[in-house]
């Protein structure tokens, strides 16, 4: 449990670096705000607001670009599996 702890930390710390804050005080917002779309969707609409994010971040970061929303949403699938399976291993 600790050394999930600090793998996250450092996983929030490095984001916090390379990404803009926003996404990390604009996702609880956006979740909120979007909770009843959420619980219809049984959470699925996640993913939608990870894209969306994926797309905001591509505007603010030189050098990460994303084509269309499509993508996007692609990315943020992928992100989800990732984060689960390296979950699994810590």
């Amino acid at each position: 449990m600790l050394i999930n702890l600090i793998v996250n930390a450092l996983a929030f710390y490095v984001t916090a670096y390379i990404v803009p804050v926003l996404s990390i005080v604009l996702k609880p917002i956006l979740i909120l705000l979007t909770l009843p779309v959420n619980i219809l969707t049984l959470g699925l609409f996640t993913f939608v607001i990870n894209a969306f994010l994926i797309m905001l971040m591509s505007s603010f970061v030189v050098g990460f670009k994303v084509d269309n929303f499509g993508t996007a949403l692609i990315a943020a699938v992928v992100l989800a599996l990732l984060n689960v399976v390296l979950g699994k291993l810590v």
